[in-house]
């Protein structure tokens, strides 16, 4: 048995590849404030956080008037229930996709048309397996590493097992993002509002020494 299911084959959904095609970064928005500014920005994907279950009907249809692609945080919306009904919920707004911690709620997404992603927290080898089976069961279309800086430590085999995916957490700079590109993700996802104007064309060099990956995990 390989260390880490391998999810090679899995490609990128074809709506999420042309919205991430001139600006690899997923802009997270965390309650109300950032609205204006993402509208204006050229960033067409986005996660929305911490909005309680009252606020996204007045949130949701116009950011898809705008033409982004709209994300819901289930976990960290207050008053959103964590079950099917939640998710048809969001659906009938308009919103594209659910996040969730919860393998559950993304194995209830796909059925419903809604675009999933995994969010994961890589803390350890051991939080690395777990969350890796729980991908391979999962089947998103997207995974949300946490926090960006661990992608670097990944193995390839490991990360091939959760891609695609988007590295987020502690992405502050360009250079975060190339780097995470450059090692393998698709997106890099940032609160940080400079970063939702940074087209690929902009993207800085990764540095030669950042791209040394750890083999991966001995199976004696």
């Amino acid at each position: 048995m390989p260390p880490f299911p391998s999810r090679s084959g899995t490609t990128l959904d074809a709506r999420l590849a042309r919205a991430l095609a001139e600006v690899p970064v997923v802009a997270s928005l965390v309650g109300t404030q950032p609205l204006r500014q993402f509208l204006t920005a050229p960033a067409k994907v986005c996660i929305l956080a911490s909005l309680a279950v009252g606020q996204l009907p007045q949130v949701v249809p116009p950011l898809c008037r705008a033409g982004k692609t709209v994300f819901v945080n289930v976990d960290s919306s207050p008053g959103l229930a964590q079950d099917r009904g939640a998710l048809e919920f969001i659906k009938n707004m308009g919103a594209h996709g659910v996040v969730s911690t919860r393998l559950s709620l993304i194995e209830k997404g796909r059925p419903l048309g809604l675009l999933t992603m995994m969010k994961v927290f890589v803390t350890d080898r051991s939080n690395l397996r777990r969350s890796t089976d729980a991908v391979s069961r999962g089947t998103p279309d997207l995974v949300e590493i946490m926090p960006a800086p661990i992608v670097a430590r990944m193995s390839e085999q490991a990360l091939r097992a959760m891609s695609p995916s988007v590295a987020a957490g502690f992405v502050e700079t360009p250079a975060d993002v190339a780097l995470a590109l450059t090692l393998g993700s698709v997106a890099a996802a940032t609160s940080d509002p400079r970063l939702w104007h940074l087209r690929r064309d902009q993207l800085p060099p990764a540095p030669a020494t950042a791209l040394k990956r750890p083999a991966a995990p001995s199976q004696e």
